[in-house]
């Protein structure tokens, strides 16, 4: 017979997975929001960057994270990478690939 920390175990590795998949899920979904911001901000003859903004986007994941026992840093980190990811597609560019040919952004 099985024991029971085994199954246990497997089932905590099997939860980690599906909240991996979720995890990446959202991160793209955010950023490619982000993106689209950015699109709108252009069309509208709006600066694109927007430190301030981006400072209140921070500091309110922040609050969540404290609201929710999740490490504040942890995501203050996961948001500005987001961020940063967004912008360097904006600008063309990209620090995990090939650069995006200027105003091909792809999801």
């Amino acid at each position: 017979m099985a024991d029971p920390a085994d199954a246990r175990l497997a089932e905590i590795r099997d939860r980690i997975l599906e909240l991996d998949r979720t995890l990446v899920e959202l991160v793209g979904e955010r950023r490619n929001l982000v993106l689209e911001v950015g699109r709108l901000k252009g069309e509208l003859g709006l600066p694109i960057l927007d430190p301030a903004r981006e400072a209140q986007v921070v500091r309110r994941a922040a609050e969540l994270a404290r609201t929710h026992e999740v490490d504040e840093e942890l995501v203050r980190d996961v948001i500005w990478r987001i961020i940063a990811s967004a912008r360097d597609a904006q600008e063309g560019r990209t620090r995990w690939g090939p650069p995006e040919p200027p105003g091909d952004v792809r999801g």
